[in-house]
């Protein structure tokens, strides 16, 4: 990495440069550069570029006063630093052409609405400025391209046909994710989650997710046949389009089909001037994926299990849902959920980490309240947690 700064310098935050490392891996094939100004409005027209859906301009447009001035007063052909968000260089840019832009018009084009009560929308229209600029760039030490060789090497070891893609948040990883994940591997040879990394601050923290996730693959699923790949969710998935930006980075990473859910941003049934009743995967062309929605899973109480909304004859007052919201409320104040809505091992390993130190004496309670073959043994807070699962399992005097 460059410690010394030698042009001028644009500073760029970590969801930009993310989705430049899409961009530099080929990762949003069709679009294959910064878009300058004839492309954008190409793209604005019918979403459309070389006969291929990419639902709006990718530019590059960063907020903020030193950044305005310093695209403003440069030339064709300057090279410019790009700064990361501790000021580091990251890499470069070579001008090409710089262009304006209005920024509540960038947010309509994504969200589809620049109504700032709507999540996501006032915090992407701050780091959106003025002034766009394209042109050929290099990202140092990026590890993006990695991620596609670990799905070549999986693809490779096993054979694999076909390959299925989900983008998952797993926050949390609850029973429904399981039987959909479980699901997939029936009908695929290779299964890749593809996990959100957000940049929001109120969700569980990434390293944790992952800990859940790679948990349950490691134990309750075939390891050959499932592979984990981290994906930065920056602000270019957001909005009603997500699904299309999802098929296209899934096709780029080798994926021939992509699961998702009925509640998948986008998937909701939108209406125009020519045709009712159209998905928004309608407007998906020229991307060769075959996209399966899946239907929502309950619990019946019934049935007593995990059932299809299709399927299940039984009313909504018999089912529970899964909400991840209110899954990850029960976590955040420190309840245990039932193990019908969350696997008691992968509660166990969030509130253990959510509240380390929890008990003051935990061997004393351990011993007091479980049962136990009499030998001293150490234990963790997860293994109390999955323990005391146990016991809230237990139905005889119930």
């Amino acid at each position: 990495m460059e410690s010394l700064r030698k042009n001028k310098s644009l500073y760029i935050d970590q969801e930009a440069i993310s989705a430049l490392g899409l961009l530099k891996a080929n990762l949003l094939y069709p679009v294959t550069s910064l878009m300058n100004r004839s492309q954008t409005v190409e793209v604005l027209e019918n979403s459309v570029i070389d006969g291929k859906t990419f639902p709006f301009p990718f530019i590059l447009a960063p907020a903020g006063e030193q950044n305005h001035d310093v695209l403003s007063f440069s030339k064709k052909g300057e090279k410019l630093d790009l700064i990361s968000h501790n000021n580091e260089i990251i890499g470069y840019l070579i001008i090409e052409e710089t262009f304006e832009i209005n920024p509540r018009e960038r947010i309509r084009q994504i969200y589809g609405t620049d109504d700032f009560s709507q999540p996501g929308v006032q915090e992407t229209f701050n780091r959106v400025g003025k002034i766009a600029v394209c042109g050929e760039f290099e990202l140092f030490n990026d590890k993006t391209k990695d991620k596609i060789n670990l799905i070549k090497d999986a693809q490779k070891r096993i054979g694999a046909k076909h390959t299925t893609a989900f983008m998952m948040a797993a926050n949390p990883l609850h029973r429904a994710h399981e039987r959909i994940v479980r699901q997939s591997l029936d009908k695929t040879d290779l299964v890749v989650i593809f996990l959100l990394k957000p940049y929001n601050a109120n969700d569980l923290n990434f390293n944790l997710r992952y800990k859940t996730l790679n948990y349950f693959v490691e134990n309750f699923l075939p390891t050959n046949r499932v592979i984990i790949i981290p994906l930065e969710n920056s602000y270019i998935f957001a909005g009603y389009n997500e699904v299309l930006l999802d098929a296209i980075v899934a096709k780029n990473f080798g994926c021939d089909k992509l699961t998702i859910g009925q509640n998948h941003a986008g998937v909701g049934m939108h209406y125009d001037t020519n045709a009712n009743n159209k998905s928004i995967l309608d407007k998906l062309i020229g991307i060769n994926i075959d996209i399966e929605v899946t239907n929502e899973y309950v619990y019946c109480n019934v049935c007593k299990t995990l059932v299809s909304t299709s399927t299940c004859p039984h009313g909504q007052h018999h089912h529970i849902s899964y909400h991840s919201d209110s899954i990850l409320e029960l976590l955040k104040i420190g309840l245990l959920p039932p193990a019908v809505l969350i696997r008691k091992e992968i509660a166990a390993i969030i509130l253990s980490e959510l509240f380390p130190d929890r008990f003051k004496n935990l061997e004393k309670l351990y011993y007091d309240i479980m049962p136990v073959t009499g030998l001293l043994e150490q234990h963790s807070e997860k293994d109390f947690y999955i323990e005391l699962m146990k016991l809230y399992q237990t139905t005889s005097l119930s």
